[in-house]
């Protein structure tokens, strides 16, 4: 386990929290720099969620025999339950408080497609956003995921430039002909690349570890970010998201061990899954109440860490566990009755 990717991952899920937190309540618009910045850049914690996804898909499946099943039931188990559950309870909130919520529209068709990771026109009209909107990330990762577990059907050696091609494939060609939906001609799309590039470099022991030069990358990165828009994404914001990664990785001494990284790494799935809730139920009381803003952010903030904390270990971790079981049992059991029928 790399901890300092677990303290990547949570940064970068508090800095959506912070760019939706000026979408709900500012739209967008805020009057200080620091607000103007989450803003307009907050953003690209999505793009660090992408290289870090496909940097750790890549490490936890190489040099193992992983039947293409196995590979994509792990991640369905994973990440699947907790997005249905956040899905469906964002309905609810629509079809309940859909006066109050006058940029969101809710379909029982629109639904469906969202829990399918079907990309879809939000019925708001504000583009392909499913009912829970941060999950169009999810649509990409599912995505990444079966052209992924595809690749195991061929030799192992073949396996990037099986991925690669069929990314192209999928993004240049089928998303562009509208064979695939439109959603997919995004070169974010590239990002799980550049992930898996730099599992590459971290497994032939080209990332060293220091301090100094890892912090000029680091410097570096974020200055792109800060000077450049979302206009050409995978060169403005995803090659300097993998910058921030590698740096990290190579940083990876000041984070080892750290406990306290490692829960907010691991909780950081249901922070980006719930936040938008949390949200959303701090602005109809700001707005009903006439509360300053960032009093309540403040109160959304423990909020949406301490339900992300219960979330992660009984919806994710504690469900996860559940149905491996429940999938091995009929397994387990076959196998019994199997060495029951053997005469010694």
């Amino acid at each position: 386990m790399l901890y300092s990717l677990q303290a990547l991952r949570a940064f970068a899920a508090w800095v959506v929290v912070c760019h939706h937190f000026m979408q709900i309540f500012f739209d967008f618009k805020a009057s200080g720099p620091v607000g103007q910045l989450l803003a307009d850049r907050g953003a690209v914690g999505v793009d660090i969620f992408f290289v870090i996804s496909g940097l750790v898909i890549y490490l936890s499946t190489r040099d193992k025999t992983v039947a293409p099943r196995e590979f994509l039931l792990n991640r369905i188990l994973r990440i699947v339950p907790a997005y249905w559950f956040y899905t469906a309870l964002m309905a609810a909130l629509l079809l309940a408080f859909s006066q109050w919520m006058p940029h969101q529209e809710f379909s029982w068709h629109h639904l469906l497609l969202s829990m399918l990771f079907i990309p879809a026109e939000n019925p708001g009209g504000y583009g392909l956003y499913p009912t829970l909107n941060v999950g169009w990330t999810l649509n990409f990762e599912m995505l990444f995921y079966l052209l992924f577990g595809l690749a195991f059907f061929v030799r192992q050696r073949h396996h990037l430039l099986l991925v690669t091609a069929v990314l192209l494939l999928v993004s240049e060609v089928l998303g562009r002909m509208g064979v695939l939906s439109r959603f997919y001609n995004n070169d974010i799309i590239y990002e799980f690349l550049l992930g898996i590039g730099l599992g590459v470099m971290y497994r032939r022991g080209l990332i060293r570890q220091g301090r100094w030069l890892p912090l000029v990358l680091l410097a570096a990165a974020v200055l792109a970010i800060y000077h450049l828009d979302a206009s050409q994404r995978l060169l403005h914001w995803g090659i300097p998201s993998a910058l921030i990664v590698l740096a990290f990785i190579a940083l990876e001494p000041l984070f080892a061990g750290n406990r306290v990284l490692k829960a907010l790494g691991d909780c950081s799935y249901s922070v980006y899954l719930i936040h938008v809730l949390v949200l959303y139920a701090g602005w109809f009381a700001s707005q009903r109440l006439q509360l300053n803003p960032y009093l309540v952010f403040a109160l959304c903030v423990p909020s949406i860490a301490l339900l992300s904390w219960f979330s992660y270990q009984w919806l994710e971790r504690g469900l996860y566990r559940r149905m491996r079981a429940w999938l091995a049992a009929p397994q387990e059991a076959g196998q019994a009755y199997t060495l029951s029928r053997v005469k010694y």
